[in-house]
């Protein structure tokens, strides 16, 4: 077997496992999120009496659902963010922090307690309430306007189009809280697990404005969008169609 054959399974196997604990990750936060909205949309905030479901009460259950998801998910998404970073951590020289999920998990818990698992949950869940305000609400709310008010029916197009407007509208709100909980979660911290370069998310936002510019919180805007706009469209496809399968009724 050849150096560079030798050199290249390890690179594949970190691979491998960032990618599995991105999908642990996600896994975690839809699950909670979309099961949070609809409790909150149908039993808490309530529909009118006409069955529609009114703008303010989608903002405020979409925030709601996005931040309760956030926060179950955030031990995840801390390893799939530190696992992510290795990559990079290889070509500064550095030695790598992480071997794998279970050692993520153990080194975070060695040094920050179960606490260290919610380092940055603040402005995760921030991201993630801003997100879904974008996702959810724009979904469903644009949704039931086509339905209510063209002659399209509750169909691929009609959910297609809604997806479109939820992905732009999501990444638009999330871009800023994602800068701003990516700087956080990996910046350096002390015994205590105290931030060295930050204090809040606030104060990441006055130190990024203040030093870069406001334009800086939308540094990979377009990626951002370009994930999420195809993301959108198949989660939202796929979800309603698996209802409709099960036989449960439509988003």
């Amino acid at each position: 077997m050849s150096a560079q054959t030798e050199e290249g399974w390890p690179r594949l196997t970190k691979f491998v496992l960032s990618a599995c604990a991105a999908s642990v990750a996600e896994l975690v936060y839809s699950g909670v999120r979309m099961v949070a909205y609809e409790q909150l949309r149908d039993s808490v905030l309530g529909k009118a009496e006409d069955d529609s479901f009114p703008f303010w009460k989608s903002v405020i259950g979409g925030m709601m659902a996005g931040a309760i998801g956030q926060f179950f998910a955030s031990p995840t998404d801390l390893v799939k963010v530190q696992m992510q970073m290795e990559g990079r951590r290889r070509l500064e020289g550095k030695p790598p922090r992480v071997r794998g999920m279970y050692h993520a998990f153990v080194t975070i818990l060695s040094k920050g307690g179960i606490r260290g698992l919610w380092a940055g949950w603040v402005p995760n869940v921030q991201r993630a309430a801003l997100v879904n305000m974008g996702d959810l609400t724009t979904y469903d709310s644009v949704k039931h306007v086509l339905l209510r008010n063209t002659s399209l029916g509750d169909n691929v197009i009609c959910h297609s189009i809604a997806s479109v407007c939820s992905g732009v509208v999501a990444a638009t709100l999330g871009t800023p809280a994602d800068v701003i909980k990516t700087r956080i979660m990996n910046q350096p911290r002390d015994k205590n697990g105290r931030g060295l370069l930050y204090k809040s998310s606030t104060d990441c936002l006055i130190q990024a404005i203040r030093g870069e510019g406001f334009m800086s919180l939308y540094k990979g805007f377009m990626p951002t969008w370009m994930r999420m706009a195809p993301w959108s469209l198949v989660f939202w496809l796929t979800y309603e169609q698996i209802r409709r399968l099960i036989g449960v009724k439509s988003f």
